[in-house]
């Protein structure tokens, strides 16, 4: 019996301790009942999820799944936090990114909840010649300016720094990042820049603006090259490393060197994995300080990803940036960019700007996230897969050390291979619908109308790719829509319903939508003759497909149908090919628009 300390009342007196071994003993009679016999750890292991990088989650986690110590919030290993009052006075920095010179939005995004700024400059960007006007009306001494600008790093550090010196404010008060990242522009470009430049000018900043930091090590090109969460951290922890190296190099102390230093992460829709992967980057961090004599926290600017927003129904955006919004403010995050839910579409217009940044403002005053200092701590599951990411992660930057540091494995391509290697693996899951794609490989509306944007500018390319999850529904997609313009309707597959409705329903559900998904329209009413289909499926259950199936496929062979799927699984004379869950859905849809003929 439990007794709560401060009233003596029991809690859950009525109830007997429960053991391990019962549940585990419980969970094996459910599994037996589906037709797994297992028992012991293998029956925990049946419930268990692989993820990448080697780690499993498991069902049940309890006080015997130990990690290490995760400190005190503010302190080494920083695992809890990189301040002792964490969010609590103010939650974290809501900074908004500006690829364009919109009316007002700059100006916009500040006075609705936006606290910095995040501009893109030069290749892909904002002229860096009109810094001043996309800053104009902006009080520089209150709202911190992060830049972004690639190759033209040095015009729009000296631009920053003019505008600065001519609207009078003082250098202690200047607060951002001028955005250098040689190796991060090497990954998106495959062009390689001198590190000198920037650490002679992040010497300077140290000396005459102190609030003002130079370097950005940028995780995202390895995420949006498909990287996986290990891989994230450990380029980034690598890259931190070469810019540790560059700056004490030209002079620079220690803390000095650290102090110019923000890193970059992806949050994704996958929260717990999110929170860890920020937790564990602080501790990965910790211990190269503390190795390089300078203990201190990194700072952490958080973006939602850009690989799990979809073109099809956008809308689902706004709640896959609104949980990987959460699991940044959770883990820790010193700065969250939400990106616009028509990121993938082009330029946002003011509507998804004021929802991008509105996310975060309700998260903060309305949710109140931020009044709860590490709200994942002490979870047995948060701690445990904090403790085995930042495992995985270090033995990935440690390969990379082996292999001669962060610019070596950009240029030798052996990075391009690895984060290759882990996206294939990965797109293979969404091919099969393990990884769902809602509005896009689940539950897809044909029917809606596209949404349109502006085309935003290029960004930098030529080194590492970009993917996405939807890309290979979006091909689909793409090709179905060019058969409606062109003939004035959608492919079409005829759905087969065999019995009554609650023998077929779950069946045909489960066709319409994965068919759907590569563009094809079901059509369920009137006869195959009718429906304008040269395929069809048949959906029932398993004892009335033993009594109909193959009779009902010779009848729509005799109709004219050219393939006949069953959904489900066996073997029916007639019957072309099965649909199931867990089948490759790409394949199955890409060749049933090649036999359609839609291009």
């Amino acid at each position: 019996m439990t007794v709560l300390p401060d009233d003596g009342l029991p809690l859950a007196a009525e109830f007997p301790d429960a053991t391990h071994e019962q549940w585990q003993r419980l969970v094996e009679g459910v599994l037996r009942k589906s037709g797994k016999e297992v028992s012991g750890t293998a029956a925990e292991d049946a419930l268990s999820t692989t993820l990448e990088d080697g780690l499993r989650t498991r069902p049940l986690y309890t006080a015997r799944d130990t990690a290490p110590d995760p400190g005190l919030p503010g302190f080494a290993p920083y695992v809890r936090g990189a301040r002792p009052e964490g969010g609590v006075t103010g939650g974290w920095d809501v900074r908004q990114r500006h690829t364009t010179l919109a009316d007002g939005a700059v100006l916009a995004d500040l006075e609705n909840g936006g606290t910095s700024l995040w501009l893109a400059l030069g290749e892909g960007g904002i002229p860096v010649a009109d810094l001043g006007r996309a800053l104009e009306g902006v009080y520089l001494d209150l709202a911190p300016v992060v830049l972004d600008a690639g190759r033209d790093t040095a015009a729009a550090a000296e631009a920053l720094l003019a505008l600065y010196a001519d609207r009078g404010v003082d250098p202690e008060a200047a607060r951002g990042n001028l955005g250098g990242d040689p190796l991060g522009y090497e990954a998106r470009t495959g062009t390689a820049q001198d590190l000198a430049p920037y650490a002679a000018l992040a010497a300077r900043c140290a000396e005459t603006h102190p609030g003002l930091r130079t370097l950005t090590v940028d995780a995202l090109p390895y995420h949006e090259a498909g990287g996986s969460a290990a891989q994230e951290l450990g380029a980034s922890l690598a890259t931190g490393v070469a810019y540790l190296r560059a700056l004490t190099e030209a002079g620079l102390s220690v803390d000095q060197a650290a102090a110019q230093l923000e890193f970059r992460y992806a949050a994704t829709a996958d929260q717990f994995l999110t929170i860890a992967k920020l937790r564990a980057a602080r501790r990965l961090w910790a211990r190269v300080a503390e190795v390089s004599g300078a203990p201190g926290a990194q700072v952490q600017h958080v973006v939602t990803s850009p690989v799990m927003m979809s073109r099809r129904d956008p809308w689902v955006n706004m709640l896959r940036t609104t949980v990987a919004t959460l699991a940044a403010g959770v883990g820790g995050a010193d700065s969250v960019t939400v990106l616009p839910f028509d990121h993938a579409l082009g330029l946002p217009d003011a509507f998804a700007r004021r929802i991008a940044r509105n996310t975060s403002t309700i998260l903060i005053e309305e949710s109140y996230l931020a009044r709860v200092i590490d709200p994942a701590g002490g979870s047995w599951y948060v701690e445990r897969l904090t403790d085995e990411l930042a495992q995985a992660a270090w033995e990935f930057f440690r390969t990379i050390e082996r292999d001669g540091g962060q610019a070596a494995v950009l240029r030798s391509g052996r990075l391009r291979t690895d984060l290759a290697t882990t996206w294939a693996e990965r797109s293979k899951k969404l091919a099969k619908r393990r990884e769902p794609i809602t509005g896009v490989s689940e539950f897809p509306l044909l029917a809606e109308k596209p949404v349109k944007r502006e085309p935003a500018p290029e960004p930098p390319s030529g080194g590492l790719p970009r993917v996405r999850r939807d890309e290979a529904f979006e091909e689909l997609r793409a090709r179905s829509d060019a058969h409606l313009a062109a003939t004035g309707a959608r492919p079409r597959i005829f759905l087969a319903t065999l019995g009554s409705a609650s023998e077929y329903t779950a069946r045909a559900s489960f066709a319409a939508n994965l068919f759907q998904a590569g563009g094809i329209e079901p059509v369920t009413e009137g006869s195959f003759e009718e429906s304008g289909a040269t395929e069809a499926v048949l959906c029932s259950s398993d004892a009335r497909y033993a009594e109909e199936a193959e009779r009902a496929a010779e009848s729509l062979r005799a109709a004219g149908a050219r393939q006949v799927f069953l959904a489900g699984r066996g073997e029916y004379a007639g019957v072309d090919s099965y649909v199931f869950a867990g089948c490759d859905a790409v394949d199955v849809l890409s060749a049933t628009l090649d036999r359609m003929g839609v291009s």
